[in-house]
């Protein structure tokens, strides 16, 4: 079996492009912005395929794969 992190076609798979970085939110969020931001927020990860880690529909991996 091929570990899910190292197949480019999982959904477990983070490109080193991906990794941590400082994201910046200006203007600070309120409740008359927050709805935009949310919106770009889901349309900017359901891009990247990392939407699923926040929406709770990704399964967790086989334990024969857990980085812990």
């Amino acid at each position: 079996a091929t570990d899910p992190v190292l197949d480019n076609s999982s959904p477990y798979f983070v490109h080193p492009g991906d990794g941590p970085s400082p994201v910046v939110v200006t203007p600070l969020l309120t409740g008359s912005n927050y709805h935009s931001w949310s919106r770009s927020m889901k349309r900017a990860l359901g891009a990247e395929m990392k939407l699923e880690f926040i929406d709770g529909s990704l399964p967790m991996p086989d334990d024969d794969f857990d980085p812990a």
